[in-house]
C-alpha cells in the first residue's frame, strides 16, 4: 500500500538541527527519518525504518548465504559472564551498568561474545556439531563520553554481530574467509565502497583482525595504503625498523650546556649555535624526544610511562594505546593521554623540557638522583647503535651522542610515533598515502580467549576434550544508514541508492483541480500493480514548490510529477540522482516507470 504524505507520520524541517555537525545528521533529521531522544540516542520514524529495514535485509541475505543462522539475545544481561572474562572491569566507563530491585548487577550489552559462547556451550558438545555460525541484528549500548555526528557515534546503535565456532584453526580460517567475502558483497550491494585494512584487535583479543572502512573526509579513522596494495589502520601500521649499528664506532656521550632549550626547535637552534658539528647542521631527526604519558587503566588507576621517539615525529596516542597494554601486562581498553602539570609535579626528578632516558634506577644517566622508576619505552626506530641528542634529566643540559644499547636501555618497544605520508609500507609495496574513513565493519579471529574463559569444549574425533576456536564479526547497521546518507546527497537533500530507498517512486500530485489528484490515484494503483513501492504526495492545499522541495529532501531516486501537463496526456519523470527530467506519456506510464526503476 502506498505511503501517503497526507497521513504519513512525517514532518520535514527547513533548518538544520543546532547540534548537527555532519551532513548525514542534518539531513536525516530534516527529512524526518530520525529524531533525537537523548544525546547519542535516536528514535526511528517510519521513513527511517524503511531504509533501515532494507539495509538489514541485505545483511541477512548475505549472512544466510554463508550458512549463518540468526538468533536474538536480550540487550539486558547479567554481570556474571562478563566477570568471568574480566570485561565487566575492562570496559571501564563505556559500559552501562545497572541494578535490579534485588541489587543484582546487570549491563546493557555493548557486544555479546560471552552470551554466544555460553549458548553454544549449553547445546553443543561434539565436533560433529561444528562448525556453526550464529548471528543477530540487535541494539548495542556504549556510554560514549562525547556522542556526536548523529548515528555515526551514538550511545545506542544497531549492529549485526556474528560468531563462528570451529574445532580447529583451519576451520576458523575458513569461517573468517567466508565472512570476509560476505562483508565485501554486503557493502557492494549497499553501494558503500570500502577498503579492508589490517587492524588491532584491542579489547576483543585474538589474532588476525581487519576493519572495513568507507573512505570519507568526515571519518574518524585514519588509514594508510600503498600503490602496491598494502592497507592498514594507522594503529596497526608497523614501522620499518632500521638496521642496528656498531656501538664501538660511536663517540663517547657527553653532557653539554643547552640553556633555554625546552622544545625540539629550540634544542636544534641551541645545538647549531653552541655545539656545531663538522658533518652538517643538527636537525630534529637527530634528537630523541622523551614524552611522559598517563595510562588510565579500566578501573581508573593512572600510571605514568615515558616514550622515546625521534624528535621530528609527534606522539600518536592511539598507536600507544594499541600496544602499551601488552607491554604493561594489562588487558582491556586503556586510555592514554599526555601527562599534565599535576602528573609531572608528582615526580620531582622529571625536569620538564630536559627529560631523557635513564628514568629507572638501573638506567640512570646521571646517578641515582635522576631515577624515577617510570617505565621507559622506545619507538622501533631507536635501535642499538643509533646516536641521539636528548635530555640529561638536568635543567639546561642535554646529552650528545647518547648511543642506544650502550648508554641507555629500555623496558620495551612500542609503536608510538605518528605515521606520515611517504613512510615506507611494512611489506615493501611502496610509500604510504593517508586517508580517512568510517569504520563500517570489523572482523576478528578471536581464537580460544572466550571459549577458554567460559569452558566451551567439545569432544574431538578421538574422544578428547578440545577448546573451541571462535571468530567475531560485526557490521554497524545504523552506521551504514548514516554513511549512505553521507555519501549520497546534494545541497537539496538525500539521494538514496535504489536498493535502500524508502520507496521506488515518489508520485507528486500538483495542480488545483480535483481531476489531477484523481488521476494521480489511478497512476499510483497502476504502479503498485507493477510491484513498485510508492510514496504519494497527495497533500491538498500544499504548494508545488513545497512538494518539490520535500521530494528532493526525502531522496526517493525516481520522482513522477502529475501536474499541468496532464491535460495533454504528459507526465514528468525525474531522476533524483542525475537531475534529469523527461516528459513521458500518461498512457503506459506504469511500465515506463517500472523499467526506469529496474534498470
Amino acid at each position: 500500500m502506498a505511503l501517503r504524505l497526507s497521513s504519513l507520520f512525517l514532518r520535514t524541517l527547513r533548518e538544520d538541527p543546532v547540534d548537527a555537525e555532519v551532513d548525514s545528521h542534518k539531513l536525516l533529521v530534516r527529512a524526518g527519518y530520525i529524531r533525537r531522544a537523548a544525546p547519542g540516542v535516536y528514535t526511528w520514524l517510519p521513513m527511517g525504518l524503511r531504509v533501515l529495514g532494507k539495509v538489514e535485509r541485505i545483511v541477512r541475505e548475505e549472512m544466510d548465504a554463508i550458512g549463518a543462522q540468526e538468533v536474538h539475545f536480550p540487550a539486558l544481561l547479567p554481570r556474571e559472564p562478563y566477570e568471568v572474562t574480566n570485561r565487566w572491569t575492562e570496559y571501564g566507563e563505556n559500559l552501562f551498568r545497572l541494578k535490579d530491585r534485588k541489587d543484582a548487577d546487570y549491563l546493557l550489552a555493548p557486544t555479546h561474545e560471552e552470551m554466544f559462547t555460553l549458548l553454544v556451550k549449553d547445546l553443543y558438545s561434539s565436533y560433529k556439531d561444528l562448525p556453526v555460525t550464529l548471528y543477530q541484528i540487535q541494539n548495542k549500548y556504549r556510554d560514549e563520553a562525547r556522542p556526536r555526528a548523529g548515528l555515526l557515534r551514538g550511545r545506542e546503535f544497531i549492529m549485526k554481530d556474528s560468531y563462528s565456532f570451529d574445532v580447529d584453526d583451519a576451520g576458523l580460517d575458513e569461517s573468517y574467509a567466508a565472512h570476509r567475502g560476505a562483508y565485501l558483497r554486503i557493502f557492494e550491494r549497499l553501494g558503500l565502497p570500502v577498503v579492508a585494512v589490517s587492524a588491532q584487535s584491542g579489547a576483543m583479543g585474538g589474532s588476525r583482525s581487519e576493519e572495513f572502512l568507507h573512505p570519507t573526509e568526515i571519518g574518524e579513522d585514519t588509514f594508510v595504503r600503498s600503490a602496491g596494495g598494502y592497507a592498514a589502520n594507522v594503529e596497526a601500521v608497523t614501522t620499518v625498523v632500521p638496521d642496528e649499528l656498531d656501538v664501538a664506532a660511536a663517540p663517547e656521550a657527553r653532557v653539554l650546556e643547552t640553556p633555554d632549550s625546552t622544545t625540539i626547535d629550540t634544542l636544534v637552534e641551541r645545538s647549531n649555535e653552541l655545539h656545531p658539528r663538522p658533518e652538517g647542521p643538527w636537525t630534529a631527526a637527530d634528537t630523541l624526544k622523551n614524552v611522559v604519558l598517563v595510562v588510565v587503566l579500566p578501573e581508573g588507576e593512572r600510571r605514568l610511562v615515558a616514550v622515546g621517539l625521534p624528535g621530528d615525529r609527534a606522539v600518536d596516542l592511539k598507536r600507544v594505546e594499541a600496544g602499551i597494554g601488552a607491554l604493561l601486562g594489562i588487558a582491556g581498553e586503556l586510555v592514554v593521554e599526555a601527562a599534565g602539570e599535576a602528573d609531572l609535579a608528582a615526580v620531582p626528578q622529571l625536569v620538564k623540557g630536559y627529560i631523557g632516558p635513564g628514568l629507572s634506577p638501573d638506567q640512570a644517566l646521571l646517578g641515582e638522583e635522576s631515577a624515577t622508576g617510570i617505565s621507559y619505552f622506545v619507538d622501533p626506530r631507536v635501535v642499538r647503535g643509533t646516536r641521539w641528542v636528548t635530555g640529561a634529566n638536568v635543567a639546561g643540559k642535554h646529552v650528545y651522542d647518547l648511543t642506544a644499547g650502550r648508554d641507555f636501555t629500555w623496558d620495551g618497544v612500542v609503536e608510538c610515533a605518528e605515521v606520515r605520508e611517504g613512510d615506507p609500507a611494512p611489506d615493501g609495496s611502496g610509500p604510504l598515502e593517508a586517508a580517512r574513513g568510517i569504520e563500517m565493519g570489523h572482523i576478528f579471529q578471536l581464537g580460544r580467549k572466550y571459549a577458554e574463559a567460559l569452558g566451551l569444549k567439545v569432544l574431538d574425533r578421538n574422544g578428547k576434550l578440545v577448546t573451541v576456536t571462535m571468530g567475531s564479526y560485526g557490521i554497524g547497521v545504523t552506521r551504514a544508514v548514516a554513511a549512505l546518507a553521507e555519501a549520497y546527497h546534494d545541497d537539496r537533500g538525500l539521494i538514496w541508492p535504489r536498493q535502500v530507498a524508502p520507496a521506488d517512486v515518489h508520485v507528486v500530485a500538483t495542480g488545483k483541480g480535483a481531476e489531477v489528484l484523481e488521476e494521480a490515484e489511478r497512476i499510483v494503483a497502476e504502479l503498485e500493480a507493477e510491484g513498485l513501492e510508492v510514496l504519494f504526495d497527495d497533500r491538498p492545499k500544499v504548494s508545488p514548490g513545497v512538494k518539490f522541495g520535500d521530494a528532493e529532501l526525502l531522496g526517493v531516486p525516481t520522482v513522477l510529477v502529475v501536474g499541468r501537463g496532464l491535460k495533454d496526456g504528459v507526465l514528468e519523470l525525474k531522476d533524483r540522482a542525475g537531475g534529469v527530467a523527461q516528459d513521458v506519456p500518461r498512457e503506459g506510464v506504469a511500465a515506463i516507470v517500472a523499467a526506469a526503476v529496474r534498470g
